[in-house]
């Protein structure tokens, strides 16, 4: 009977009036509003509510606080995942705790509910088209497509039971845990027989204390796919949280920014210290996408970094680093770059070293290379001219950032003759020829809107480019830069004399 009275609700005419012309809600919002009013009643309802209308009678109990229809609507949750985060802009730590008491209840049950099958209760914000199929187009939620979705979603007569998985995203910062860290802390810590803690994206923002390596001690480290360290640390710290890093067995993507070292630390223990690091890439069988930004150590000890991994990487970023030559020669021949598709050397300064390592690597990336970043490498006319044979065969490369680079006028020719045969390429950054300056090395507006109206014309004649910008050097004295196709104008400074 209260099954029929919901769905009459549906289609009841009398639910259009008194509508807001601005934002009307929609039927299943009436009609899940009209269920609430009594919760025994939609308690009961639950047992035979058709599955499309359980996320918008959900959203309305969880906004309009009906705690206890919430509780039961989770232990009688009929999908495999539960998008909880999606509904908090912020840590709504209320409903949240109203949710975890309904999943106390289930798990501390022998049989579970016959149309029950969460798997994974999701906190963080994603999944937001899950919402928006069930609430925002009711024929498409409905359309014979989702209903034959929907038949999928039916338990079998027996379920085993298996850990059920808590999905965070967690940003490790200073000080202790945040409110709704310690909450989730304390809840999963008493129940971790039955409940794995998963994040897929571990930051860091600060350096790990006694609070962030208690609740790195709790997290499933082998659903960890992604570690950012947006923060400087010393490499003393690196080589404490490493053992966390080789227990990640399925990490895809390691960031590591501002690792630096201490003048009082002797050489052996910076030895030790870096193995305590590179012994755990051993375990890292999933990575693809490294990157390391001003980390002090990688100068002579490139090898003892990459040497373990086993899958080819996917992007390979060394930005801002100093690198030895040993470290060039190991890099040309490392078998793991062949299927690079994104290569970063931002700020590796290159004037001294041989061409030859970097023409190599080129050659062997260059039926999956992307995006090619030599900005700020200091390069020389007689380096570009060494690696263009290899750069211009680089075909799939659709982004190229050749910023900071000192290269005439002739070469900066060659150059664009070369990428203009880059059918793919769309988005191209050049630095503004030699020539484009003074003696004193202030810009000439006029001659470098010539020399790039010519270069730019080099490649218009032969493709449409989407990007194309040359840029002057920064001005010594405000940091502004002219920047040739994006029409941005000279700086005020005045002029040497």
């Amino acid at each position: 009977a209260t099954l029929y009275r919901l769905r009459s609700h549906l289609f009841d005419p009398s639910f259009r009036f008194g509508m807001s012309i601005q934002a009307p809600p929609t039927l299943l919002e009436l009609a899940g509003r009209s269920l609430l009013m009594d919760n025994q009643r939609a308690i009961l309802a639950l047992e035979d509510l058709p599955i499309e209308l359980f996320p918008p009678l959900f959203m309305e109990a969880f906004t309009r606080g009906h705690t206890e229809v919430l509780k039961e609507m989770v232990q009688a949750w009929p999908f495999t995942c539960l998008p909880l985060g999606a509904l908090m802009k912020e840590p709504h730590l209320g409903m949240l705790q109203v949710a975890l008491e309904g999943l106390d209840m289930l798990l501390t049950q022998r049989d579970r509910p016959r149309r029950w099958r969460l798997q994974v209760l999701d906190l963080r914000n994603a999944h937001q088209n899950f919402w928006r199929m069930w609430t925002g187009n009711v024929a498409d939620a409905c359309s014979s497509e989702a209903k034959n979705k929907n038949q999928t979603l039916k338990l079998p007569t027996v379920v085993a039971k298996e850990p059920l998985k808590v999905f965070i995203d967690v940003c490790l910062t200073e000080g202790p845990l945040d409110e709704f860290q310690t909450n989730l802390y304390l809840w999963v810590k008493q129940r971790r027989d039955v409940l794995h803690l998963c994040c897929k994206k571990l930051t860091f923002f600060a350096k790990p204390n006694c609070h962030t390596r208690k609740f790195l001690k709790i997290l499933d480290l082998n659903a960890v796919q992604k570690v950012e360290v947006h923060c400087s640390w010393k490499l003393s710290t690196l080589a404490v949280v490493a053992p966390f890093l080789g227990h990640m067995r399925n990490l895809r993507t390691l960031l590591l920014s501002h690792i630096r070292g201490s003048a009082s630390t002797s050489s052996e223990k910076k030895e030790r210290l870096i193995a305590q690091f590179t012994s755990q890439c051993l375990r890292m069988d999933c990575l693809q996408k490294f990157y390391a930004n001003a980390v002090f150590f990688l100068e002579g000890h490139l090898d003892q970094v990459l040497r373990h991994l086993k899958n080819p990487l996917k992007t390979l970023s060394i930005t801002n680093c100093q690198l030895s030559d040993s470290d060039w020669h190991y890099l040309s021949q490392y078998p793991n770059t062949s299927q690079l598709k994104l290569l970063d050397l931002r700020g590796v300064e290159l004037t001294t070293f041989s061409p030859e390592p970097l023409r190599i690597l080129l050659e062997k990336v260059a039926a999956t290379l992307k995006t090619l970043d030599l900005e700020d490498c200091e390069i020389t006319d007689s380096q570009l001219q060494a690696l263009l044979p290899a750069l211009s065969c680089c075909s799939q490369l659709k982004t190229f950032s050749f910023f900071g680079n000192h290269i005439s006028m002739p070469v900066m020719r060659d150059l664009l003759c070369r990428t203009a045969r880059l059918s793919l390429l769309g988005l191209e950054l050049y630095p503004a020829p030699l020539e484009s300056y003074d003696a004193h090395g202030a810009i000439h507006l006029g001659r470098f809107s010539q020399l790039c109206a010519e270069l730019t014309a080099i490649v218009r004649d032969v493709r449409e480019s989407k990007l194309l910008v040359f840029s002057t050097a920064p001005c010594p004295q405000c940091g502004h830069q002219l920047l040739y196709n994006l029409g941005l104008g000279r700086c005020s400074c005045p002029a040497p004399a």
